[in-house]
């Protein structure tokens, strides 16, 4: 009865704003197509929408909730997370709505159709149930955040097309309690308060379905921070549930990061603002599971762990921020045809996440040591992890391949590889064009090259990117494509340490309380039993070794908190906030047995694989790395 009740009264709204008759001049395929949200009318959780496309000619017309967006590479169908879907005709009765698909429904007597009515529920508090990227579930980044005191507005998780007006205008209204701070880079139309001035009403516009994809928003209890950096306006938005951190303490971490990036990219063209939107998770059960970032255009969604240091969660800023930053490079600027035309409802996928993903995450880190953030060590490990990561998944696998079927078995489940080897793919194209060139061109220099030949308007033909590369560059950095990118042979990494005069050894490097070096993770889990444990890779952390922790070690509490595989996200991430000289408690159970660990946190180490500098290099590898760390 409640639903219905609430169903009625939307209903009842709805026709009580009034519903003109149609007349000549508001054909949908001629006007903007008008859409509300109302944050302040939220029942269970859900957010109700109207969509006012204009009068329809046709007798059917079908209208669709995005089942992939741009930049996840997985299945998210939006379509599941609406409720109550309606459509009226201009009387406010109901028309009859066939729903063809998880996300589709065909609305027959369109000549008659008024309005859309539904409601969208929240997808940050069901990500237990399998979020993430490649989860069932929308990667956080990507999903909706339904609160009261914050609300995530990707707006493809609201707003849906119709198949015949993809490149229609949109109005949109947003109405909140006026009390909220809101952000967006969609183009602002102005405000309006309410009779009683509780709420205000902003109104956006953009160009077409594309730009309400690519323009996501975040309203509620903010914390904002606006500052120039060369001349991009950077608006730091930032949801702290606990207040634990503030745009203030970032802004010189994210200062430095971005005017880093914009001297490594030199004339590569960015964008007059730039939003990051940060929301920071605190580990709840409906808090978001899926850490990390989307890149849009002129923006990206962020979630972090609000458990994390300042210090950790500058360098987390730094990494992904950094990256989606980069994609401005590729593909919001080169990009193939599957990209430009993207179908959401049944998408393509080009053959070369390899540059989309990897390149963009070699640039990521790369930027950091040819900038001086990092020295070259700090940049070494991060290389050497990569390739230890990348080896966890299939290294004999044809990466064009993968890109191309990247929704399906079996290589959606190498898709971290992206990030991994794709990272790896663009170091080595890096060296082979810094020794091809004698230091004068390198992988930023071809994607420059690329930008100019191709770009936002201009998509590559997808089976054509390859020759075209080898024509531009080398005979040998074609033929590293052909056997390491569409081949399936794995990459033999010491040959292109050689060039620039690097060779593997061992080294002691500082880590943390949670890896041993690089990205090998000390804990691991029993899904069955539903425990964590430490793992092999414990003893190999030197502060759990000194507190003689074992391989198979069950972790009761942390810190007094009981640990489980629900809350495993909260108390693990609390460990990312550790400091030196902290005490900190915790009870484990060996062979059945209680063993209780007290201690002092002193700094952690761990002797890993690395690359050092070879003695016995010649002038030519040394004058290569150089060129290839500092320009």
């Amino acid at each position: 009865m409640k639903n219905f009740i609430a169903i009625l009264g939307l209903s009842v709204i709805l026709v009580g704003c009034g519903s003109a008759k149609p007349t000549i001049d508001d054909l949908a395929s001629s006007n903007p197509i008008e859409t509300a949200l109302d944050l302040t009318a939220i029942d269970k959780d859900r957010v109700p929408v109207i969509i006012n496309p204009g009068r329809f000619t046709t007798e059917s017309v079908t209208y669709r909730l995005p089942r992939v967006v741009q930049g996840t590479y997985s299945v998210s169908d939006f379509g599941k997370y609406i409720d109550t879907f309606k459509a009226l005709d201009y009387d406010g009765n109901e028309l009859n709505v066939t729903k063809i698909d998880d996300n589709s429904w065909t609305i027959t007597d369109a000549t008659k159709l008024d309005k859309l009515v539904y409601y969208v529920n929240d997808t940050f508090d069901i990500e237990g149930d399998g979020g993430g990227m490649q989860g069932e579930v929308p990667f956080s980044p990507a999903g909706t955040n339904i609160d009261k005191d914050n609300f995530v507005l990707n707006l493809h998780g609201f707003i849906g097309y119709f198949d015949s007006l993809k490149n229609n205008q949109y109005a949109l209204d947003v109405t909140a309690p006026a009390a909220f701070i809101r952000t967006s880079a969609l183009e602002d139309k102005g405000m309006k308060s309410s009779a009683d001035g509780t709420a205000i009403t902003s109104s956006y516009f953009a160009q077409r379905y594309f730009d309400i994809t690519d323009n996501p928003m975040m309203y509620g209890k903010l914390d904002v921070e606006e500052f120039m950096v060369g001349d991009i306006k950077i608006v730091l938005s930032v949801y702290s549930p606990n207040k634990v951190h503030t745009a203030a303490s970032m802004k010189e971490t994210v200062f430095e990061m971005m005017q880093a990036q914009k001297a490594y990219l030199g004339d590569v063209n960015t964008t007059p603002r730039y939003d990051i939107y940060l929301y920071l998770s605190d580990g709840s059960e409906t808090a978001p599971k899926g850490m990390g970032a989307l890149e849009h255009h002129t923006s990206t969604v962020a979630v972090l762990p609000e458990a994390s240091s300042k210090e950790g969660l500058a360098a987390s800023i730094v990494d992904v921020i950094a990256h989606e930053f980069f994609h401005i490079v590729t593909p919001l600027s080169v990009h193939s045809e599957d990209v430009h035309y993207f179908d959401y409802n049944q998408p393509t996928f080009s053959k070369h996440l390899w540059m989309y993903e990897g390149v963009t995450e070699y640039f990521a880190q790369h930027f950091q040591v040819y900038e001086g953030l990092v020295e070259p060590d700090a940049f070494y490990n991060t290389v050497m992890s990569k390739i230890t990561t990348s080896r966890y998944m299939d290294d004999a696998m044809s990466f064009t391949i993968m890109s191309e079927n990247i929704l399906d078995s079996p290589y959606a489940p190498n898709y971290g590889n992206v990030y991994m080897k794709g990272a790896l793919i663009g170091m080595c194209i890096d060296i082979l064009m810094r020794k091809e060139s004698d230091g004068n061109r390198s992988m930023l220099s071809l994607m420059k090259e690329l930008s100019a030949k191709y770009g936002k308007e201009k998509p590559f033909v997808d089976d054509d990117l390859i020759s075209e590369i080898t024509a531009m560059t080398y005979p040998s950095v074609g033929d590293f494509l052909s056997t390491h990118v569409e081949g399936d042979l794995p990459i033999n990494y010491d040959e292109f340490f050689a060039m620039a005069g690097l060779k593997k050894g061992e080294t002691e490097v500082e880590t943390n309380y949670i890896f041993a070096g690089g990205q090998n993770v000390i804990f691991d889990g029993d899904q069955a039993k539903g425990t964590i444990f430490f793992s092999e890779m414990a003893e190999k952390n030197s502060f759990w070794a000194s507190q003689g922790v074992q391989a198979g070690d069950v972790i009761k509490k942390v810190d007094g908190a009981e640990l489980t595989m629900i809350n495993a996200q909260q108390v693990i991430g609390a460990m990312f906030g550790w400091q030196v000289g902290q005490e900190i408690t915790m009870d484990l159970e060996r062979n059945g047995e209680p063993v209780f660990i007290k201690a002092t946190l002193t700094k952690a180490y761990a002797v890993d694989e690395s690359l050092i500098e070879d003695e016995n290099a010649t002038d030519a590898q040394n004058a290569l790395r150089a060129a290839w760390l500092k320009g």
